[in-house]
């Protein structure tokens, strides 16, 4: 991902995790704030529940290979953060595309297909 859409800095993240409205699924949590700007910026994390490194990384870029796919149609101005669940990492591939279609459609991001 562009470095131009990525959240980068630790004040982002909190910022988001503390005035961002949450979004919850059991493959993971979608966390969204507006940011004031012209374009969207994602960030992807993942606590130590999910395990050592190895899977901590595994279900990050599972995350953000989902999150490529569907940037496009995302609607601008909004900082997103999505915290990956432990689930992750066994779910089937087609199931992290559609949890995250779930929580986009939830949190009114997606826009809608022509």
């Amino acid at each position: 991902m562009n470095r131009k859409y990525r959240l980068t800095s630790s004040t982002d993240f909190k910022r988001v995790r503390r005035t961002g409205k949450s979004y919850a699924h059991p493959l993971a949590i979608l966390l969204v704030s507006p940011n004031g700007l012209t374009i969207s910026r994602f960030g992807v994390t993942a606590g130590r529940a999910l395990g050592n490194a190895v899977r901590r990384n595994r279900a990050k870029r599972r995350l953000r290979e989902a999150l490529g796919r569907y940037r496009p149609r995302i609607l601008s101005g909004q900082d997103v953060v999505l915290i990956a669940r432990p689930a992750l990492n066994q779910a089937e591939w087609s199931d992290v595309l559609n949890a995250l279609a779930t929580l986009l459609g939830h949190a009114g991001l997606l826009e809608e297909e022509k």
